[in-house]
């Protein structure tokens, strides 16, 4: 496996691939529903590449000068429950940290709020967040 920062064009299409296959694909997520406004050429990727094959993707953006917004974290169905998944947020949070971040937050789908847990973030139940495909909860974690 290789970890990419993806700061090139062919290596952010790695991220959308797998989100595509992932979420939009499984989800029958729209993608005018999947890709928002905070995936611009500006935005930075984690792309986990299994030989040449993006197999998973984190999204990073900053919230204000201390919190940053980890999410549309997706594994291909195949490649989960190897661990892939808590190696791409470790990824991430080690950027985020670089580039001066304090908090790290996720929006959790309510049957996912035990993984980001086993990682170190605590959730916010009264940050209930209802959006068109999943309902979430807000978490954090201090980097």
């Amino acid at each position: 496996m290789e970890i990419i920062r993806a700061t090139k064009t062919a290596e952010q299409a790695g991220a959308y691939y797998v989100r595509i296959q992932a979420m939009a694909r499984k989800h029958q997520i729209p993608l005018h529903v999947e890709f928002d406004e905070h995936d611009t050429p500006a935005t930075k990727y984690i792309v986990i590449v299994d030989n040449y094959l993006p197999v998973a993707t984190c999204r990073l953006y900053g919230i204000d000068d201390s919190h940053v917004m980890l999410g549309r974290i997706v594994v291909l169905p195949e490649y989960r429950g190897q661990g892939i998944g808590t190696l791409v947020v470790g990824e991430a949070e080690k950027w985020a940290t670089e580039l001066g971040f304090k908090t790290a937050v996720v929006e959790s789908r309510d049957n996912k709020i035990h993984f980001y847990e086993t990682m170190g973030y605590v959730a916010d139940y009264s940050a209930k967040i209802v959006g068109e495909t999943f309902t979430c909860y807000r978490m954090e974690k201090k980097l």
